[in-house]
């Protein structure tokens, strides 16, 4: 199978499964972090980070597209997905501290980022801190320059409450939200994230990552326009049509606040355009990272 014959009812393992990958786990200070790589070892290594309460399954759609040019990196946060669960509130430097270690530990050099969501927040404060360790940057729907209350409000009680009660029906009402096409969400997607949020303790480790949907703590946390002026290899930043945590003139005031930034718009889509739309996202960055 290629990246080509995946539609959307293809399971995430049948999409991966002509790609040659592994999964491992690697220690990055305290964190016992869940990594998946595919694509050629000595390649340009590209980072693949998700969204709140994500794993790299977001991106499963994608790794077989982009193995076929780059190492591919996708992992799973501190206190998210497989990782160790969090014992204490999560906030960007934590993330950033996290992602530079994992680099380190998989000895990648320079990475491209993409960041869909939290990714992005993530992957604009580490080009801004670590300028000599980043590439190019693709923001997919991209967090950390807004503070919507009732878009905090939504994500922190659907999130949570998907934690606490991991029932079939919570898990598919969380993921739904993310979609514009709730046709998207496979039962095979809604058993893997209620796998994850079974966990015992990860209803606790939830909290602690929905922290950054506090006013206080998120207003802190946001992206600075020196930060965005700060990115040192330019960026495309991806929204869609029907994007639930904010207009599309988000995402353009971002990308021109950037040396080098682009913008686009996916129609069809919510907030996980490499899934829903996983054709035209390939393209898009493969499109842009091709780019000199």
């Amino acid at each position: 199978m290629t990246a080509a014959t995946v539609t959307r009812d293809t399971p995430v393992w049948v999409a991966l499964s002509a790609t040659p990958h592994a999964i491992t786990y690697v220690q990055v200070g305290p964190w016992r972090t869940r990594v998946l790589q595919a694509g050629p070892e000595q390649a340009e290594a590209l980072m693949l980070m998700p969204g709140t309460g994500g794993h790299l399954e977001a991106y499963a759609h994608n790794i077989s597209a982009f193995a076929q040019r780059y190492r591919v990196i996708a992992y799973d946060y501190p206190g998210h997905g497989y990782t160790t669960h969090a014992t204490a509130d999560l906030e960007l430097p934590d993330y950033v501290e996290h992602l530079a270690g994992l680099m380190d530990a998989l000895s990648t050099g320079k990475a491209h980022l993409i960041g869909e969501s939290l990714g992005g927040w993530v992957a604009v404060k580490f080009a801004a801190a670590h300028p000599d360790r980043a590439g190019k940057l693709v923001l997919d729907t991209p967090g950390g320059t807004m503070a919507r209350p009732e878009v905090m409000e939504k994500i922190r009680n659907l999130s949570q409450a998907a934690a606490d009660d991991p029932t079939p029906e919570r898990i598919r009402a969380r993921l739904e939200w993310l979609m514009a096409d709730p046709a998207t969400v496979t039962d095979e997607l809604v058993a893997i994230r209620q796998t994850i949020y079974a966990q015992p303790g990860f209803a606790e480790s939830m909290r602690h990552i929905l922290c950054l949907q506090d006013p206080e703590i998120r207003r802190r946390n946001l992206i600075t326009d020196a930060e965005l002026a700060a990115v040192p290899c330019g960026a495309l930043v991806v929204w869609t049509s029907d994007d639930p945590s904010g207009p599309a003139g988000a995402g353009m005031e971002m990308a021109e606040k950037i040396r080098g930034g682009r913008f686009e718009l996916i129609r069809g889509a919510g907030h996980w355009p490499q899934w829903e739309q996983r054709d035209s996202f390939n393209q898009l960055v493969l499109a842009f990272l091709a780019e000199r």
